[in-house]
């Protein structure tokens, strides 16, 4: 049995909820049972269109939406007495703005657990080209922020979004007959699928186990490189694809002088596809890993993430609503 099975309903409040990862969490905290409220900024008549109808949509599937900025402290501390648990998904210009969250459950009091904004590699264990460092070392930061306040924590390393790298990758809504490879292309990375993301985490985020640790998402069966995912989606689609190489080389060099934040994204590449990154450290016995803590959960494997893919090629990235 699961540990959030039988387990009794949270309150959780999510920032960054109307976000690309964050609509995703919103709609598993809500499948999953759990009182839902979502923070995030106020919308006018002027708002684009497409947020409005967003807060429309998650009002419609039972979430609450409160409007307001992050320094509108007596606002969030108010808030946050509302509830037990608070997931942060703000994007990563806001990352340091979270200190203004970590102030105010401090004075609330009441939080059983915080889940910073993270989701992505496992920083504490790695080192990386300069521009994607400089990145994480905001999200050490953090971290270091809530261990010293002493709130109930847990960090959450999800390695890479699979819906979205696998647009990045295959470009399966286009029409193409190349495919770039980054390197040699058999360095292995991790892919997962949002929707299960998504509801590990408001699993991980209700769970004793994790309190005060670092749970990393890292599905036996999506584990491959980019050399198999071509194979596989040329198996799949019978096209054959033209591999253009991008050697590691050149990678480095875009990080050094593309201008903030392509070469962000040239140093993350780099990590991912090059080097492999996410793979390069390994889990020992007091690791916590979320699909053997959660062996119930049928996971997306990429070989069925690629079957919606073929069906329609945009569904995936578009599966929260």
């Amino acid at each position: 049995m699961e540990a959030s099975e039988g387990a009794e309903a949270s309150r959780i409040l999510i920032f960054g909820g109307t976000g690309y990862i964050g609509k995703y969490m919103v709609k598993a905290s809500v499948k999953l049972g759990h009182k839902t409220f979502v923070y995030t900024r106020p919308v006018t008549p002027q708002s684009d269109p497409d947020k409005i109808k967003l807060h429309k949509e998650l009002e419609s599937i039972g979430a609450t939406i409160i409007q307001g900025e992050l320094v509108e402290h007596d606002k969030i501390v108010a808030v946050l007495r509302q509830v037990d648990v608070v997931i942060s998904l703000l994007p990563f210009p806001q990352v340091p703005d979270q200190i203004h969250i970590i102030e105010a459950i401090k004075v609330a009091g009441n939080i059983k657990r915080f889940l910073p904004s993270e989701f992505g590699v496992e920083e504490d264990r790695l080192n990386f080209l300069p521009p994607f460092e400089a990145c994480l070392d905001k999200k050490r930061k953090i971290r270091r922020a809530v261990e010293a306040v002493g709130i109930p924590y847990t960090f959450v390393s999800a390695n890479c979004f699979g819906a979205y790298f696998l647009n990045y990758l295959l470009r399966p809504h286009e029409e193409h007959e190349d495919i770039i490879v980054y390197g040699s292309g058999e360095a292995k990375a991790l892919f997962n699928y949002e929707e299960d993301i998504a509801e590990y985490t408001i699993k991980v985020a209700n769970d004793p186990r994790t309190c005060n640790q670092v749970v990393i998402y890292q599905m036996p069966k999506n584990i491959l490189s980019q050399i198999e995912l071509i194979s596989l989606w040329e198996k799949k689609t019978g096209r054959s694809f033209k591999r253009t190489h991008v050697t590691e080389g050149e990678l480095v060099k875009l990080s050094e002088t593309l201008p903030f934040p392509v070469n962000v994204r040239a140093s993350i590449l780099h990590s991912l596809f090059v080097k492999g990154d996410l793979l390069n450290y390994e889990l020992g016995e007091n690791d916590l890993e979320a699909s053997s803590l959660y062996p119930n959960h049928n996971y997306t494997t990429i070989d069925q993430l690629l079957d919606i893919f073929i069906v329609d090629p945009l569904k995936p990235a578009l599966a929260a609503f």
